[in-house]
């Protein structure tokens, strides 16, 4: 049994200052300072992918963390854009696939800086960087995770980060001062700092969030803009919907009528985009099934035209959507009526054409009403 069996001794200051302090509160003196954590860690006893530390500060996590699996990659950001940042020996393709297994989808945001990126997308980018720039038969070790962010974006990124480190089946060991990120992350075993106790734990669902699918005003979509990889503007014309969590907008998507030169009942999703703090959950897929079951039961068709890596990967691995073309780059004739936008033009990068293959909506009136109650 593998047993974590640390001291750590410090001089005490001896200095004038130091004495008065001590002799103030009546500190005994002594001349060394000694910490000791004696915990039994059975790591060897079975498989796992994910390990957690947690403890209030000042508890020896940071210790316990380093001791037991060495320390954590020292990350320098120093380039105009944090993808420049990345080690040169990984391909854009690499990047793009650790970035989004963290959540961090947000195109624009890779173009920018590290220093001006926000709290929760500097907390995301660094995660990309230790899971990718990690040796695969090293474990990522991250200190003082979620400590810096909202609480929102913790479980979120925690939830992200879970997902892809079992997909991979790699080994990944966070030292956290939060308790609430636990359902969240699922680790396997949990070191609590707190009690210096090691315990199992099996894998559980996480958390369920009340979600509601409703039809938006065009105004909303101002909301999700500034984080679409394609451009801020939409066809005015478009049927926006958006998921609410809380009462809170967190993804959206915006449909039009996709002209055809047989079929007339073909509705393409133009628009999806879920904002930063909530990304990793899949909720755009989630949005873009329900749409896609709701037009099934009324007798439509619902097409996606995904360029972002991410979002192609999703819709190819869903079961409820049918590949109709592969990645590749067209150009249409673009008139003063198109829907694509003035900035965009298809051509640029190369877009897959997805369609709804899953099961209608049971109810038909659920879906007449979500889909006839636009707000324009």
């Amino acid at each position: 049994m593998t047993q974590i069996n640390i001291t750590v001794k410090t001089p005490i200051s001896q200095s004038t200052r130091a004495k008065q302090v001590s002799s103030m509160f009546d500190v005994p003196e002594q001349t060394e300072h000694s910490l000791n954590w004696q915990i039994d860690a059975p790591l060897e006893q079975q498989k796992w992918n994910i390990g957690l530390i947690v403890g209030a500060s000042g508890s020896g996590k940071s210790t316990v963390l380093k001791h037991q699996f060495g320390e954590p990659n020292n990350l320098i950001w120093d380039k105009q854009s944090v993808i420049d940042d990345f080690d040169s020996s990984f391909t854009a393709e690499q990047i793009s696939s650790s970035c989004s297994a963290v959540g961090f989808n947000t195109i624009p945001s890779w173009l920018r800086p590290y220093n001006i990126l926000s709290t929760g997308e500097k907390f995301r980018v660094n995660l990309a960087r230790q899971i990718l720039e990690t040796p695969k038969d090293k474990t990522i070790i991250v200190d003082e995770f979620t400590s810096v962010v909202d609480r929102q974006v913790a479980k979120i990124g925690a939830t992200a980060v879970s997902k892809w480190i079992r997909k991979e089946n790699k080994q990944f060991v966070a030292a956290s001062c939060h308790y609430d990120i636990v359902d969240w992350l699922q680790p396997d075993w949990v070191i609590d700092m707190n009690t210096h106790q090691f315990v199992w734990r099996s894998v559980q669902p996480r958390p369920k969030l009340n979600i509601e699918i409703k039809s938006v005003h065009y105004s909303v979509w101002q909301l999700f803009a500034p984080f679409h990889y394609l451009t801020k503007e939409l066809n005015k014309a478009a049927r926006c919907y958006a998921i609410f969590i809380n009462e809170q907008p967190t993804a959206f998507a915006g449909l039009l009528h996709r002209p055809h030169a047989v079929a007339k009942n073909i509705v393409g999703v133009s628009r999806l985009v879920t904002l930063p703090d909530w990304q990793g959950l899949g909720l755009a897929f989630v949005l873009a099934d329900t749409l896609g079951a709701a037009h099934k039961t009324v007798g439509k068709r619902l097409r996606t035209y995904p360029a972002h890596p991410a979002l192609i990967r999703g819709f190819d691995r869903s079961a409820q959507w049918k590949l109709d073309r592969k990645p590749q780059y067209s150009k249409p004739v673009v008139g003063k009526n198109s829907t694509v936008g003035k900035e965009w033009r298809q051509g640029t990068r190369p877009c897959a054409i997805f369609e709804y293959a899953g099961a209608p909506m049971q109810d038909k009136r659920q879906a007449e009403q979500l889909l006839n109650s636009h707000k324009f």
